[in-house]
C-alpha cells in the first residue's frame, strides 16, 4: 500500500480505486434512534460506501456562555443545542450495528478526548476530523495513538495548518479539501487544490461539499482526482436538524452517486465535457478555480473564530496562576473573544494572569503579559535600548543628530 491509498474498514481508497461515498449524517437524526436507521437505509439505498455520524459532548465543541449563532437553520442557542445532541455508548453502539447490517462502513467525528475514548470503545475502523479540530492538537495526539486511519477536513486552513496537523495525526491520515461555509459558494471550491495537496503532503485527498447543487463539485472533484467524496444528507431539508438546510435529501444523494459512478466510467476529456454541458463551461472553470490553496472568501472571517482556541473554562482572577482545570480548547464562534491557539497550552498553564479573565472569554497575549511602560514602548519601536541622557552626548536635543 502507497502513500496515497488508504485502507477503511473493507474498502480501500485512494490511487486507482472506485470513490469512497460518505453520506454525512451527522446529527440529523436529532437524537432518535428510529430516525438514525432510516438516514442509514437512505444512504444504503443511495448507494453510498460510509455513513457518518458526530458524537457530540456540548463541552468539547464550545463554552457554555457561547450564546446564539447563526447557522443555517437560523439563530440557535448553541450549546444547549449540543446538549440535546448528547448520547450515550449504547446508542453509537446501535448505530454501527445497522449500519454493518446494511453492508456500509460506519465512520464518526470525534471532538475531544471524551468522544475520542468512546469511539475507541466502540472499536470503529477509523475516525473523523471535522476542520475546526485541524488545530486540536490534543485530540490528534490522542487519536494517533489509536493507530486508526483518520479523514480530516481541511476548511478554513492554511497549507502550514495542515502540516501541523499531519505532524500530530501522523500517517494512516486522508485529506479532505473543504470550505467552511453553510452554504460553501461552489465558485470558491477551488478544486485543482485536490492534486496540489496530495503531491504536497503525499496522502490520498477528496473533497468535503457543503454546496447545496447535488453534482457541480462532487463530479468535478472526482474528475480533478478526489478518493472521497463526503456530503450530507438528510431525508429532508425541511427537517430542523443543525445541517438540514444545506444536506441532500435521499433522492438528490442517488443522483449524486449515480453521477460520481458515471464519472468515473469516463475518460477526463469526456467527463468534463459532460459536466460542462449541465453546468457551462464557465461554471465549470470558476469552480476547477487556480489550485492554489488559500482561504476562501466565505470563510475566511471565520478563520479565529472557527478554529479552537484557549479559553477560560471558569474564571481567572488577576495575580492567580492559571490552572489547566481552568482551561478549555473549544471554537470561540461570534460572541467570544479568541483566544491562543491550542498549541501554546503548555506555556499558559503556570502563568499568572494580569489581569481578569472572564468565564468563557480567550486567553490571550495581554491576559499574561505585564504591560509596557510608554518609554519601554517607544524604545521597542526604535529598536534600541532607552538611551541613559548623563551619559549619551547624542540625548542633547540640541544635537545635530537630531
Amino acid at each position: 500500500m502507497n502513500s496515497t491509498t488508504m485502507q477503511i474498514g473493507s474498502r480501500q481508497i485512494g490511487d486507482g480505486n472506485p470513490c469512497f461515498i460518505v453520506a454525512e449524517a451527522g446529527t440529523a437524526h436529532q437524537g432518535e434512534l428510529s430516525r438514525a436507521f432510516e438516514l442509514i437505509d437512505a444512504a444504503a439505498e443511495a448507494g453510498a460506501d460510509c455513513v457518518k455520524f458526530q458524537v457530540i459532548f456540548a463541552d468539547e465543541i464550545v463554552h457554555l456562555k457561547t450564546g446564539s449563532i447563526d447557522l443555517p437553520g437560523g439563530k440557535t442557542a448553541i450549546y444547549e443545542r449540543f446538549r440535546e445532541l448528547e448520547r450515550d455508548l449504547p446508542f453509537y453502539a446501535k448505530l454501527k450495528g445497522y449500519t454493518k447490517k446494511r453492508s456500509l462502513e460506519f465512520l464518526c467525528s470525534a471532538f475531544g478526548v471524551k468522544s475520542a475514548r468512546l469511539l475507541r470503545e466502540l472499536a470503529v475502523k477509523a475516525v473523523k476530523i471535522a476542520s475546526p479540530e485541524l488545530n486540536h492538537f490534543p485530540l490528534l495526539r490522542e487519536l494517533a495513538g489509536y493507530g486508526l486511519p483518520l479523514i480530516i477536513s481541511t476548511g478554513v486552513s492554511t497549507l502550514a495548518d495542515i502540516e501541523r496537523a499531519l505532524i500530530a495525526a501522523g500517517t494512516q491520515t486522508v485529506l479532505l479539501h473543504c470550505i467552511t461555509a453553510y452554504p460553501a459558494p461552489e465558485e470558491e471550491y477551488n478544486l485543482r487544490v485536490i492534486p496540489n495537496l496530495q503531491a504536497v503532503f503525499g496522502r490520498p485527498v477528496g473533497v468535503s461539499d457543503h454546496s447545496r447543487d447535488p453534482l457541480l463539485v462532487p463530479g468535478l472533484a472526482v474528475m480533478s482526482g478526489a478518493c472521497t467524496v463526503e456530503k450530507h444528507l438528510a431525508l429532508s431539508r425541511k427537517d430542523g436538524g443543525l445541517d438540514d438546510p444545506i444536506a441532500l435529501d435521499p433522492d438528490a444523494f442517488a443522483r449524486m452517486v449515480e453521477g460520481i459512478r458515471r464519472i468515473e466510467g469516463m475518460r477526463l476529456e469526456e467527463a468534463r465535457s459532460w459536466l460542462e454541458g449541465e453546468y457551462g463551461q464557465e461554471r465549470v472553470e470558476s469552480v476547477l478555480g487556480d489550485g492554489i490553496k488559500r482561504l476562501a472568501p466565505s470563510e475566511e472571517k471565520y478563520y479565529l473564530t472557527t478554529n479552537r482556541s484557549l479559553h477560560a473554562l471558569t474564571e481567572i482572577r488577576a495575580g492567580q496562576p492559571i490552572r489547566t482545570d481552568q482551561i478549555c480548547i473549544v471554537r470561540s464562534e461570534s460572541n467570544l473573544r479568541p483566544g491562543l491557539g491550542p498549541e501554546y497550552l503548555e506555556l499558559v498553564v503556570g502563568r499568572t494572569a494580569q489581569r481578569t479573565i472572564p468565564a468563557g472569554e480567550g486567553i490571550t497575549w495581554e491576559d499574561l503579559l505585564p504591560p509596557v511602560s510608554a518609554n519601554a514602548a517607544r524604545s521597542e519601536d526604535s529598536g534600541q535600548s532607552e538611551p541613559d541622557p548623563s551619559s549619551d552626548p547624542s540625548s542633547d536635543p540640541t544635537s545635530s543628530a537630531y
